[in-house]
């Protein structure tokens, strides 16, 4: 998921779906064993895309019938486009992997491509809203059909000569269709913000404590990345795993917060090039940005005062959740008027994976697997980044707070490929290996099956549109 909009829990270890085997015998036993697991891991398949393709539906069920068509901005796309172009990218599956199958429609080829080049010719990105047909109901249609005959292939997936590729695919569309769904959540809040009323919107869970101060790490070899061979799925961009030398580090406990951005705009920070990267600086100066964006200024009794207006309503921007929607600019510009820096992706994933015992884990918190009660994800239903100091189960064992979940925090890394990059899925990934900047742990918007401590995003250094934030960091010398 990224600024191209196609690019983010439970994880899937191989083992449970039957991939990761014992040593092969050629006995008709193990033939059996080795078949009926590949069936189970099917049929979970099978079902994960039941499940997912629905939430997507359940995202727009709320909105109006002119809603899922209007394109308010060129970074943004229509609800329409997103329906149509998550059923486009399993249609390629289909076309691959069901003999004969005949294309759904030729319009649709064109109309749903994102950005790739080698599946022929497409709408330009910005006149996705400027075309009436097809229409919502051709769109959900189109959808249903492919959805029919996705099904009837998983359903039989065990029978193909080429199963083990063809379910790799299937994950791979369905962890874009995750992709999607958080897309979704930016585009609609951009498109109606409160406006929209989700079908489900849970109380926010208030602080559990005050968190201040940072984390010191004493630095040294670390194993950045993931093992492919550790789940069912991961990005290649997030392979392969290996070893870094991080130096000895600090990174702040918890989020920085919306007060204390606020502090940052009353001291002119948006006013005083001394904070700012100069591009960033031309930046600022030419958009004559001076707030993060959903800010507003109102003019009352009391004087100039700044809200958010968001899915959960407009309240005053003096509140202590995180700070989000902000660009790797502003992000870069306050933890230089506070005297620190950004952490580099190795520093966040290091403080993210660091087990008491040195070792690397999984998740923040340890091995087990995304829950409701470890962060903030879509399944949460809160629809918006939660205070600092909430989830306390999925604080890491150092005291570091809320690192998957609420906001997708910006670094200071490139966003480059790994030494030993090997492409999975051709212009996914590899096509955006320049002038994006990292993000590190998922957001309110991101579902929990598609997030991984050593995931991935990626935004060019101006986009605030997405659900971003950041902790800072300084070296320790």
């Amino acid at each position: 998921m990224h600024n191209a909009q196609c690019a983010p829990g439970v994880i899937f270890p191989l083992s449970s779906f039957g991939f990761r085997m014992a040593a092969s015998t050629h006995s008709s036993h193990h033939a059996a064993t080795h078949m009926h697991m590949h069936s189970d891991a099917h049929e979970t398949l099978l079902q994960e895309f039941v499940a997912i393709r629905a939430a997507t539906l359940e995202l727009c069920k709320p909105l109006e019938i002119e809603d899922y068509v209007i394109q308010s901005a060129p970074f943004m796309s229509p609800p329409r486009w997103h329906l149509g172009h998550t059923s486009w990218f399993f249609e390629m599956l289909l076309t691959r992997f069901v003999p004969n199958y005949t294309v759904y429609s030729q319009a649709y080829l064109y109309y749903f491509n994102s950005y790739y080049e080698g599946f022929g010719a497409r709408i330009n990105r910005q006149k996705r809203g400027s075309v009436s047909r097809p229409t919502v109901q051709d769109t959900l249609r189109y959808r249903a059909h492919i959805d029919n005959h996705c099904t009837a292939l998983l359903e039989h997936l065990s029978a193909l000569p080429n199963a083990t590729e063809a379910a790799r695919l299937f994950h791979l569309g369905l962890e874009h269709e995750m992709q999607h769904q958080e897309l979704l959540v930016y585009d609609i809040k951009y498109l109606l913000a409160d406006e929209y009323r989700p079908l489900q919107i849970a109380p926010m869970p208030c602080a559990r404590e005050r968190v201040d101060g940072d984390v010191e790490f004493r630095g040294g070899l670390f194993e950045l990345g993931a093992r492919t061979d550790e789940y069912v799925f991961v990005w290649d961009n997030e392979a392969p795993r290996h070893t870094v030398y991080v130096q000895d580090f600090a990174l702040d406990k918890r989020l920085v917060t919306n007060a204390e951005f606020l502090e940052f705009i009353r001291d002119g920070g948006y006013r005083n090039y001394r904070w700012w990267l100069s591009a960033g600086w031309d930046w600022v100066q030419a958009e004559m940005i001076e707030a993060p964006l959903y800010w507003e200024r109102h003019d009352d009794a009391g004087g100039s005062t700044w809200y958010i207006r968001d899915y959960r309503g407009v309240r005053s921007a003096d509140n202590h959740e995180p700070v989000q929607h902000v660009s790797y600019y502003e992000a870069s510009a306050y933890a230089k008027w506070r005297g620190k820096r950004l952490p580099t992706e190795a520093e966040w994933e290091y403080a993210a994976t660091l087990s008491p015992s040195g070792v690397k884990q999984a998740f923040p918190w340890g091995q087990t697997t995304v829950d409701s009660y470890h962060g903030n994800f879509l399944e949460n239903n809160l629809w918006s980044a939660a205070e600092a100091g909430t989830f306390p189960a999925g604080t890491t064992a150092h005291g570091i707070w809320q690192m998957l979940g609420d906001v997708w925090e910006w670094t200071s890394s490139d966003y480059a490929p790994y030494p030993g990059f090997q492409t999975q899925f051709d212009e996914y990934n590899d096509k955006w290996f320049i002038n994006q900047k990292v993000l590190r742990g998922g957001s309110f918007a991101t579902p929990r099956a598609s997030i991984r401590s050593t995931y991935r995003n990626f935004f060019a250094p101006t986009d605030r549109w997405m659900t971003s934030g950041f902790r800072c960091a300084r070296t320790l010398m």
